[in-house]
């Protein structure tokens, strides 16, 4: 391939990536593990384009911005969107009645719409 055709192939491709936008939560589903713990499945959505462009993770934080939990996304899931991953066995501090959910992507980190959901009695 001549170096110009690189050149041009990277300018078609690089504003394309970005299209993808940010990572966004569409869904939360949350329950007690009956032991002090709980079990959260979390629902994302964003144009994965390949390793260059992915959610990459989920975070639970309290109203302050303390992260209590992180789920990281081992790769992309272009052909499945949106998708659920779990997560359990998350300890939340006493008194913390709501936890915000939020999702990254791997070009633009964190920014997508997040949700915040009720922790159940």
């Amino acid at each position: 391939m001549k170096p110009r055709h690189v050149l041009y192939a990277l300018i078609i491709c690089v504003p394309l990536m970005a299209l993808a936008g940010e990572a966004d939560v569409t869904d939360v589903k949350v329950r007690s593990s009956g032991d002090g713990t709980y079990h959260f499945d979390v629902t994302v959505r964003h144009a994965d384009s390949g390793w260059d462009h992915y959610a990459d993770q989920w975070q639970l934080l309290t109203h302050d911005g303390e992260v209590l939990a992180t789920r990281t996304l081992h790769h992309p899931h272009v052909n499945e969107q949106p998708f659920t991953r779990s997560l359990t066995g998350v300890a939340i501090p006493p008194g913390v009645s709501q936890v915000r959910v939020r999702a990254r992507d791997s070009l633009h980190g964190h920014g997508g719409r997040e949700m915040v959901v009720q922790m159940p009695d």
